[in-house]
Formats: structure tokens, C-alpha cells, sequence
């Protein structure tokens, strides 16, 4: 069983020391999804929400939020953060999130494509809940990551472990 690298000898937690490791390039893909019902998926794709388009708010909240990681995540290292990418696709019965973040560095931005999906999720939420306040968020998972000394990870069995193939037949598969 592989050792929690967050714990000291003593069983304390502490920030894991990375000066010794390689700088690499490291990317990591994650992905969300926001159910909700027909009638706020129309009213999203029209344009007629009472606070402006959700899509366009939660992307550029999702890349604000990968840009902070290390504050909301006690233990992440602030990293100089090269690309990040956020998309939030309006699907049959929600909305599906997606972030790509990328960087130059000593360790990998795993958590930060999980923070911006997760900002960016909770975005859309809090721009239509107006519209109704039973929306679901599900499915925040790691797709894929490159880099790094754990070598590359690719998400399988599961619809987020067919991130090659387009968002279109990744939102079928999930039924929405």
C-alpha cells in the first residue's frame, strides 16, 4: 500500500517538500456535471436567467478558482499556473463542466482542475437557482493527468474515462 505523503513521522500533517523533484510539465483534465431540470435547461439556453448566462459566469469562475487552489486546499502548493481552459457545455438535462489546467512545476495540478470544475459547477448553480434549487451536482472526477513522477493517469470504465472522445458522446453516455 503506497504511503500518505502528507503525514510526518510522527503522524503530523505537513505541506509535502517538492524542492528535490523535477520541474515537468504537468496537465490534469477533470470534469462535473450540473442536473437540472427541462425547463431551467431552456431557460439557460435562451438567455433568460435572472442573473445572465450561467455558461459564461462559471468558466470564468472556474479559471478565477484554479488560480487559488492553495487557498482553498490547505496542503497545495501555489503553482505558476501556464494554461487553463474551462468549458461549461449546456447538455440535454444540465450543464457538463470541464477544466484543463496545465504548468511548468514540481508537482501536478490535479487539484486545481478538480477546484475549477467545482467552482465553476457551483457557479451554474448559484445562477439559476433562482429557477430551482433542487439542481444536482455530480460526477466531479480526475479524467486524466500527464507528468510527473507517478507517470500519467487516464480515468477508464466510466464515462470520464472517454475523455477522447467529444463532449457529445460523452453527455449521451451519461444519458443527459
Amino acid at each position: 500500500m503506497a504511503k500518505l505523503s502528507h503525514y510526518g513521522k510522527k503522524g503530523e500533517v505537513r505541506m509535502v517538500d517538492v524542492s528535490e523533484k523535477a520541474v515537468t510539465t504537468r496537465t490534469a483534465v477533470a470534469q462535473g456535471f450540473v442536473k437540472m431540470k427541462p425547463r431551467v435547461v431552456r431557460a439557460v439556453k435562451a438567455l433568460k436567467n435572472p442573473k445572465g448566462n450561467p455558461l459564461e459566469v462559471a468558466r470564468i469562475a472556474g479559471i478565477a478558482a484554479a488560480k487559488r487552489t492553495a487557498e482553498w486546499i490547505p496542503l497545495c502548493h501555489p503553482l505558476p499556473l501556464t494554461h487553463i481552459d474551462v468549458t461549461a457545455r449546456l447538455c440535454q438535462n444540465g450543464v457538463e463542466v470541464r477544466s484543463t489546467v496545465t504548468t511548468a512545476a514540481q508537482t501536478g495540478v490535479e487539484m486545481e482542475a478538480l477546484v475549477a470544475v467545482a467552482a465553476a459547477a457551483l457557479t451554474v448553480y448559484d445562477m439559476c437557482k433562482a429557477l430551482d434549487k433542487g439542481m444536482e451536482i455530480s460526477g466531479i472526477v480526475l479524467v486524466k493527468k500527464t507528468g510527473g513522477k507517478s507517470g500519467d493517469f487516464f480515468r477508464t470504465g466510466s464515462v470520464a474515462g472517454r475523455a477522447k472522445n467529444s463532449h457529445n458522446k460523452t453527455a449521451r453516455s451519461w444519458g443527459r
